[in-house]
């Protein structure tokens, strides 16, 4: 099973899974990766900040890439047995400038998940200005760094964020689906031990979609509604179906734009859009089985 593309500027950009289907449930990695659109020196470029979890520890690891060509400029990764360094920087150049990445995790807070929940900063600073900050620790940031807010309008946007979930037959995120600023509880329910399996997706416990009839359903799409935001879903579950579950996962995506277009193109589910600029937030989920 491939994965879903996700577009955000003129082109198409991929946004690319080392775990395939092909991968066992045992050695799924458990992560989240979010991405951000910023402006570095008057160009569009994504930032990704992967928070991943296994038995060596948390590791993070902050990407930068070109909008347009997909291309990797520049990445610096914080490797687990060095995670007890819980306070750093690192220079890093792409667009003929140099990019300075700050954080601070000493007082970090997790939860099950591999993503800091509070008491953290992560900074992306380029001539002297705030790229990107996330986290609470805004004072801190700023302090540390020296540094500006950015002079871009609106500054980084949050466009996608691409999770690993696990369960038996439900699998729950929590994820802002529109610009209201609410998070939202999303589960998804799939029973695959019985004879005719049913797909539901849930959004703050009311029951938005269900997919009947699914063995002959296993790849679609449909829109539900989210505080009066269309949000388009996709899902494909054949690996669950005609495969062993524990020896692949489904891929969600949740999307929202003003103009769009579905299409298929022959295993894969693509969006495209004929704006560059249109597009909404994606959430993309690879949902692994717990057998």
């Amino acid at each position: 099973m491939k994965d879903f593309p996700s577009c955000f500027g003129e082109n198409g950009v991929q946004v690319a899974d080392s775990s395939s289907s092909s991968n066992s449930g045992k050695t799924a990695q458990n992560l989240v990766a979010c991405v951000y659109q910023c402006r570095i020196r008057g160009r569009n470029c994504l930032i990704t900040v992967t928070w991943t979890k296994s038995l060596m520890g948390q590791s993070l690891t902050v990407g930068v890439d070109d909008s347009f060509s997909n291309q990797s400029l520049c990445k610096v990764e914080i490797k687990p047995w060095l995670f007890t360094k819980r306070k750093g920087s690192k220079s890093l150049e792409a667009y003929s400038c140099k990019i300075d990445v700050f954080w601070d995790l000493s007082s970090a807070k997790f939860g099950s998940g591999p993503e800091a929940l509070g008491g953290f900063y992560v900074g992306v600073v380029v001539d002297k200005e705030m790229v990107l900050l996330l986290g609470d620790m805004r004072k801190e940031a700023f302090k540390k760094t020296n540094a500006s807010p950015s002079s871009s309008l609106g500054g980084a946007v949050f466009v996608a964020k691409k999770e690993h979930v696990f369960g038996k037959r439900a699998f729950a995120t929590k994820a802002e689906l529109c610009a209201d600023g609410k998070i939202h509880d999303v589960v998804i329910e799939c029973d695959t031990s019985v004879t005719d399996p049913c797909l539901v997706v849930r959004v703050d416990g009311k029951t938005l979609l269900q997919v009947k009839r699914l063995k002959w359903k296993f790849r679609g799409n449909d829109t539900i509604v989210v505080n009066r935001m269309a949000v388009e879903v996709l899902w494909d579950v054949h690996s669950w179906l005609f495969g062993m579950p524990s020896a692949g996962n489904a891929v969600f995506m949740f999307r929202t734009c003003q103009e769009k277009s579905l299409s298929f193109s022959q295993d894969v589910m693509s969006t495209t859009n004929s704006k560059s600029q249109s597009f909404g937030f994606s959430l993309i989920l690879y949902a692994w089985k717990n057998e």
